[in-house]
């Protein structure tokens, strides 16, 4: 009997600790009452998800994480015979996307939340939840609100540019392509509302630093026209000076559209304003002594 007991208390040494059990029915720390005992550990037990591998055991888990910046982000992840998957917002995992992909959608996204608040009322988490990301993410493309809404102006404008620059390429003679650049201007118009009116609108040109660069976007959009222009006896000066005009025409004409609520068809509004603009281009050809 006594060699009994002292391998008894040999056998209860050499045991793992185990925490204290707790009685069925007591409120778990997180809210839940626990069915049966378990021991005090102070961790929630993972959660079997199913699908799993065969041969391995994938587990969900709820935590309160945070990143280098200190925000605290609910998230949820999936464990497999691998390691922690990556942790999302939300609890449901996404797929991660390339940097170029990410920055693309945030830009569109940028442009559609500021084009309905404003700069001054929209903050960047206003623009990471619009977009489906934590701040941090946001952060990692655009380092401040400021830099974000100057990269959308620069982006609107490129685009525009572009869109005009690829409709007079081809274009056969010097008509067609101001006709051809007006067109693909009042397209882009009619098919990006919010960008234009976000790059062209009072609200950009309250600010100086914004009222710079969509200026500096007219700027470059009219020295394309100007180019397009043929027009005996006009300097390069007049010449600029009439593609400003050009420009001045049909982003008047495009805010009204906007404004009033009318959407005549694209070809017809490019045809009209065409029109008019190479009507005082024959009118300057006409007058030339030479």
């Amino acid at each position: 009997m006594a060699r009994a007991g002292a391998l008894a208390r040999r056998a209860a040494r050499s045991a793992p600790a185990r925490g204290p059990c707790i009685p069925p029915g007591t409120p778990s720390p997180h809210g839940q009452f626990i069915t049966g005992t378990m021991p005090r550990t102070g961790a929630r037990a993972p959660t079997p998800l199913r699908g799993g591998s065969t041969g391995h055991r994938r587990t969900r888990t709820n935590e309160q994480t945070h990143d280098r910046r200190g925000h605290g982000t609910r998230v949820g992840a999936v464990a497999g015979p691998l390691g922690p998957a990556r942790l999302v917002p939300g609890g449901p995992l996404a797929p991660r996307l390339p940097a170029a992909v990410r920055r693309r959608q945030l830009l569109d996204v940028a442009i559609g939340v500021f084009s309905h608040r404003g700069f001054h009322s929209t903050s960047m988490t206003d623009v990471a939840e619009a977009a489906g990301v934590t701040k941090p993410v946001l952060y990692q493309h655009f380092s401040s609100k400021r830099a974000l809404y100057l990269e959308v102006l620069g982006d609107v404008g490129l685009r525009l540019r572009q869109a005009i620059e690829k409709a007079t390429t081809d274009a056969p003679g010097p008509r067609e392509q101001v006709e051809r650049g007006l067109d693909a201007f009042f397209a882009f118009v009619a098919e990006e509302q919010e960008a234009f009116t976000l790059l062209f609108g009072s609200g950009t040109r309250r600010d100086e630093e914004f009222a710079a660069f969509a200026a500096q976007v007219e700027r470059s959009i009219a020295q394309s026209v100007a180019g397009l222009l043929e027009v005996s006896g006009l300097g390069d000066a007049e010449r600029e000076l009439l593609a400003f005009a050009i420009v001045g025409l049909a982003e008047g004409s495009a805010r009204h559209w906007i404004a009033s609520g009318l959407v005549p068809p694209v070809g017809e509004l490019a045809g009209l304003v065409g029109r008019v603009a190479w009507a005082g281009l024959r009118g300057l050809s006409a007058a030339d002594p030479g």
